[in-house]
C-alpha cells in the first residue's frame, strides 16, 4: 500500500502554520519582556507578605523557646515532673502540666462531638439537598456564628448552658463552672468553620460522579455517603482538624465558663482550667519579669504551640494523602 505524497498546497499550509506559531511565540516573549510597573509592585508586595508571615511565625517560635528555656533550666523545674505529675502550682514548686492539658483535651473533645455531626450535616444539606436560593440564604446566616465574639459565647455558656445542664442533671452533679458547658458552646462556635470548609470540598466534587451514581440507580443519600463524601475526604478531614485546632486554642469561652483553677479530673461537670484559660488568668495579674510564674506562661504556650503544629502537620499529611484531582 502506497501513501500519497503531500501536495504543494499541503506544504504551503504547513509552512504557514509553522510561521504563525513562531510569530505567536515571539509575540509572547516580547510581551513578557515588556516592563509592567503595576505587576512588578504587586509581585513585590505578595513576596513581602509571604516573608512577613514566615518571619512572624519564626519569631513567635523563637520567643517561646527562648523564654521556655528559662523555665526548664530553672533548678526548681524537672522536665519529667512537668510531663508526668498532676499538680500545677508554680507558687509552691509544683509544675505538672497534665491538669491543664487534660482540661484542654476534654473541652476540645466535647466541642468536636458537637461540631462534627452538626457541621457535616449542615455541609451535606447545603451541598446536596438545598436549592440554590435556600443555600444562598442559609450559608451566610450560618457563617454569622463565626463573627460572634468569643467572650459573648463564654457568657452564653455561663448564663444559659450551665443552668440548662444543672436543670437536666441536677445542681449537685453539675458545678457552676464546668468543662461540659464550655465544650458544648465551643462546638457551636466551630460549626461554621467545619460546615463552610466541608461544603466547599463537597461542592468541588464533579457533577459527573453524582450523575454516574444516579445512573446506576443509587439514591441521593447513597450517592452522598458512598460517592461524594469519599471523593471529598481530604477536604472534610482537613476541616475537622482545623476545627480541633480552633478548639484547642480557644481562650475566652473556657476562661469564663470552664473554671479558674487547675484540676485533674475526667468529670466534665466539674471545674477545670485549660492551658489558654490559665495563661489568660495569671497574665492579668502582677507577675515579675523573669520570675518562674512569668516563664511558666511561655512553657505552657510552647506546649500549646507544639500541639497545634502537630495538628497542622497531620492535616497537611491527610490532605496530601487523600487528595483527589479532577480534570
Amino acid at each position: 500500500m502506497t501513501t500519497q505524497a503531500p501536495s504543494v498546497f499541503d506544504k504551503a499550509r504547513l509552512l504557514t502554520e509553522a510561521r504563525s506559531a513562531q510569530r505567536t511565540r515571539q509575540d509572547a516573549n516580547t510581551l513578557s519582556r515588556q516592563p509592567r510597573l503595576g505587576e512588578g509592585l504587586i509581585k513585590v508586595f505578595l513576596l513581602l507578605c509571604g516573608v512577613v508571615s514566615i518571619f512572624t511565625t519564626v519569631g513567635i517560635a523563637v520567643v517561646l523557646v527562648d523564654q521556655s528555656l528559662l523555665f526548664f533550666t530553672n533548678s526548681e523545674v524537672s522536665l519529667t515532673e512537668f510531663f508526668t505529675t498532676t499538680t500545677w502550682q508554680p507558687q509552691i514548686g509544683e509544675f505538672g502540666i497534665l491538669p491543664l492539658v487534660n482540661a484542654t483535651l476534654m473541652t476540645s473533645l466535647i466541642a468536636m462531638l458537637v461540631a462534627v455531626p452538626m457541621g457535616m450535616g449542615a455541609a451535606i444539606f447545603l451541598s446536596e439537598y438545598a436549592r440554590p436560593k435556600v443555600r444562598a440564604i442559609l450559608k451566610p446566616i450560618l457563617e454569622i456564628l463565626a463573627g460572634v465574639p468569643t467572650v459573648v459565647y463564654g457568657y452564653f455558656a455561663l448564663t444559659f448552658m450551665t443552668p440548662l445542664l444543672r436543670a437536666i442533671f441536677g445542681s449537685d452533679t453539675v458545678q457552676i463552672y464546668n468543662t461540659a458547658s464550655a465544650g458544648i458552646i465551643m462546638g457551636i462556635m466551630i460549626i461554621p468553620t467545619i460546615s463552610s470548609m466541608s461544603e466547599d470540598a463537597l461542592s468541588a466534587v464533579p457533577r459527573s460522579l453524582r450523575e454516574a451514581s444516579y445512573g446506576l440507580g443509587a439514591t441521593r443519600l447513597e450517592t452522598t455517603v458512598r460517592v461524594v463524601l469519599p471523593a471529598a475526604l481530604s477536604g472534610v478531614l482537613a476541616a475537622v482538624i482545623v476545627g480541633i485546632s480552633r478548639a484547642v486554642g480557644e481562650t475566652m469561652i473556657v476562661a469564663i465558663a470552664a473554671g479558674a483553677g487547675p484540676n485533674f479530673t475526667f468529670n466534665p461537670f466539674e471545674a477545670a482550667e485549660t492551658m489558654t484559660g490559665h495563661i489568660a488568668r495569671i497574665s492579668g495579674g502582677d507577675l515579675s519579669y523573669g520570675s518562674i510564674d512569668y516563664t511558666s506562661i511561655f512553657a505552657i504556650g510552647l506546649t500549646l504551640f507544639v500541639m497545634t503544629m502537630i495538628l497542622n502537620i497531620i492535616s497537611r499529611a491527610i490532605t496530601t494523602r487523600y487528595r483527589e484531582v479532577y480534570q
